[in-house]
């Protein structure tokens, strides 16, 4: 079955140019609007000016923008605002519930429906004779999980996955659960989202985050923004790009579709700005590569580079590149032998438009790359990263404030899943550490990520899968495969808020296992807890939940873990009971388990927290070389094949992830509508595709099979020649689960081949 997302359209769609600031009066209408329609006009205003915070602020559950540096009590966004009213719904979905419907029937829900029946208030299990989950003590529960992982012949035979919600404490714990148990199969997020970001930085600084602050995002003089929605992705990156305009900063803007963040914003908490709807520009240059493009229009900027440096020598920082970096001279000349033509063509821009973006680096004394999705999610993403950090290299634009590569993660605490531990590909250095700190003897060879953990599951291979938050079923390519797969599991296990479609796509055994959310108070016996995360530029710091919980039957994700560990580990030496009596009992552990964290106890109670040590922020590259590595990789062909299309999956902007908050996406001017696709006029033309006409589009993958979506409605849009777009989740069902990255290992979302043809019969 293909997903069903969102509600049912109530009126005709509706398809319209956006000409007005993203943010501003648009964001205030839709914040209201969710507020009334989760009856939380009184609550809701309430946390947005004191949530997680113990000295006020607004601390957010859904990205993972830093906190602002200058005490702003009105940090927030539009998305934001609807994350936590979403979550502190009144609406339940009790025992009663699942008695009235079905597995079946809710199957035939859409996803929206799901998820906006209310928060779920107590363990549930499939009964199969009745089709209907059924109540369950949390002993039982956790009886269960512990019964089918300790009966596994393999430890490797379990999978856990777990999203960017889990806080630091809980990812600790389940990571240290599943080592403990004998596997490192520990997939995440990461793997569909920032793989090739980590894995290129690793490869060219000896670290895989970002080295700048947000007080660099405060200093530098120019800003390239590369395959970034910042307005529904990151939106309060707003903040950052109108304050970066008004001192005079360039803001370079790279996407195949120009989006409302590239253009103008008026930001919510200029009270003054709002009142005379004022606006800021936030680019000083749009530039629209084709899909895949963008590795060709950095390549051409570095060699506009070296080309000025010829009669211009402080184009090139020469001593940085002396100093601290390898493998320059190979990369100079790979960059003069590239033709023009050949990066005009891979690009799809226009040799004057790759030579405006290089001027505006070489003026610029220290310059930001930032990227998302747009970048990773390709065959290429690994190299595309590399590039970009080629181009910082040689004006020395790393190590030094205002300058660096800026990597934007999208969940609140995908990056800190990472440093704590969520990793199928762990070090030795971290698990001797780990060894050391919790007395374990942990598997030393690589485990499953996304893609291995399906295919592991469909081949029955993978006994029992746990998933800690997200939507896997939705998240994940190639729908019918991971549905298949998630059904051929002795057991699923689901750690979850709200109700979704993983949980009525299981296994023939299955558990609801709901949790606390992140706005709730966490009483444990040494008192209410709090909980770390850490954000895209590596700052930690404590939120502390302050509603009360949505059940008395709920338990925190730390507590959830440590009941699965002690049933499937009788014999454990690790005290789990302990741990949960007091996180602090957790942080002292993690200070000894992982650099970086060291004193983290005290750090983390600093006003804003700590950021995690980055030694290439201090020049230090923990490379083998011991410099900064330049990369030398070919450029990809990425000009699509005469017929087809490049199509890249993405968010509607009243979506966060799988969550669908409504059929509209405003700075795109759509409404009642997601089975579309966005397409160049020309394009349509030559097809004979009519505006708004009905469309069938057919995905190619690797292996030459074919997946299909019929009767999605196809919209003019301005988006380069030979490429498409349309909304995730319902077009992963193209992405084929074998058409993943050779380099990343992430699935090609935002480069699915295709055909689209008008409609049979229409």
């Amino acid at each position: 079955m293909e997903p069903r997302v969102g509600p049912a359209p109530d009126a005709a769609p509706q398809v319209r140019p956006y000409h007005h600031p993203a943010a501003g009066w648009g964001a205030a209408k839709s914040v209201t609007r969710v507020l009334v329609e989760e009856r939380e006009l009184v609550d809701g205003p309430r946390a947005i000016m004191r949530m997680n915070h113990e000295n006020g602020g607004f601390d957010c559950p859904g990205c993972a923008w830093p906190d602002d540096t200058k005490g702003l009590r009105l940090d927030i966004c539009e998305n934001g605002i609807k994350h936590v009213t979403w979550e502190m719904t009144r609406k339940r979905v009790d025992r009663a519930f699942f008695a009235a419907h079905s597995v079946t029937e809710l199957a035939g829900w859409s996803d929206y429906d799901l998820e906006n029946q209310g928060r779920l208030t107590e363990p549930m299990a499939y009964d199969p004779e009745s089709d209907h989950y059924v109540p369950i003590s949390w002993k039982e529960a956790f009886e269960v999980v512990g019964a089918a992982l300790r009966g596994l012949d393999d430890p490797n035979r379990a999978s856990f996955y777990t999203s960017g919600r889990l806080g630091n404490e809980a990812t600790f714990l389940y990571q240290l659960m599943a080592r403990e148990l004998g596997t490192n199969n520990l997939p995440d997020c990461s793997n569909m989202c920032h793989e090739a970001s980590g894995r290129a930085l690793q490869a060219a600084l000896g670290t895989g985050k970002g080295t700048v602050d947000l007080k660099d995002w405060e200093s530098a003089d120019a800003l390239f923004i590369l395959g970034v929605n910042a307005a529904s992705n990151a939106p309060r990156m707003l903040t950052a790009l109108a304050e970066a305009e008004r001192r005079g900063a360039q803001i370079v803007h790279v996407n195949p579709l120009v989006e409302a963040a590239a253009t103008r914003t008026i930001v919510p908490h200029e009270f003054l700005d709002m009142a005379l709807f004022k606006s800021t520009r936030t680019s000083t240059l749009n530039l629209q590569p084709r899909i895949g493009g963008d590795m060709a229009l950095l390549r051409g900027m570095a060699k506009a580079v070296l080309e000025q440096s010829a009669s211009d020598p402080k184009a090139l920082d020469a001593t940085f590149v002396e100093r601290h970096t390898a493998g320059f001279e190979e990369y100079r000349a790979l960059c003069a032998a590239t033709p023009w033509e050949e990066l005009e063509r891979q690009s799809g821009l226009s040799r004057a438009d790759i030579l405006r973006a290089a001027r505006v680096y070489t003026e610029a004394d220290r310059s930001i790359v930032s990227w998302c999705l747009g970048l990773t999610q390709h065959e290429h993403g690994v190299d595309t990263v590399r590039e970009i950090v080629n181009l910082l290299l040689l004006r020395g634009n790393i190590g030094r404030e205002g300058a660096g590569p800026s990597p934007v993660r999208g969940h609140s605490n995908v990056q800190g899943n990472r440093t704590c531990g969520i990793d199928h590909r762990p070090t030795e250095a971290f698990l001797d550490r780990l060894a050391d700190a919790c007395g374990i003897d942990p598997p030393r060879e690589h485990g499953l990520d996304t893609v291995r953990t399906i295919q592991a599951m469909r081949d029955g291979e993978v006994k029992v899968f746990v998933a800690m938050g997200g939507n896997f079923a939705l998240a994940a390519p190639d729908t019918p495969a991971t549905y298949a797969a998630l059904r051929s599991c002795d057991l699923t296990v689901q750690v979850s808020t709200k109700l979704n479609r993983s949980h009525v796509v299981h296994g023939r055994a299955a558990l609801i296992l709901p949790c606390l959310g992140r706005t709730e108070k966490d009483h444990q016996r040494k008192g209410v807890q709090r909980t770390s995360v850490e954000d895209s530029m590596s700052m930690v710091h404590l939120s502390l939940g302050m509603k009360r919980p949505a059940s008395p039957h709920l338990l925190s994700e730390p507590a959830i873990v440590a009941g699965m560990a002690r049933a499937a580990l009788p014999d454990s030496e690790t005290p789990w009971d302990w741990y949960i009596e007091d996180y602090d009992r957790i942080r002292d552990t993690m200070a000894v388990a992982l650099d970086g964290f060291e004193d983290f106890n005290r750090r983390v109670r600093l006003p804003l927290g700590f950021r995690i040590k980055q030694p290439a922020r201090e020049l230090v590259f923990l490379t083998p070389s011991g410099r900064a590595e330049f990369s030398t990789a070919a450029l990809p062909d990425v000009v699509p094949e005469p017929g087809t299309l490049a199509l890249g999956t993405m968010r509607s902007h009243d979506q966060w992830n799988t969550t669908i908050y409504s059929d509209d996406d405003r700075y795109r001017g759509v409404k009642n509508l997601r089975t579309l696709v966005f397409m160049n006029r020309a394009d349509m033309r030559e097809r004979g595709i009519a505006d708004m006409g009905a469309v069938d589009i057919t995905s190619t993958a690797k292996d030459g099979s074919h997946r299909h979506l019929k009767g999605y409605t196809a919209v003019p849009y301005d988006i380069p020649r030979g490429c498409a777009a349309g909304y995730m989740p319902e077009m992963n069902v193209l992405c084929a689960l074998g058409d993943y990255s050779t380099q990343s290992d992430q699935p090609i979302m935002k480069h699915v081949k295709v055909t689209i043809v008008p409609a049979a019969g229409g």
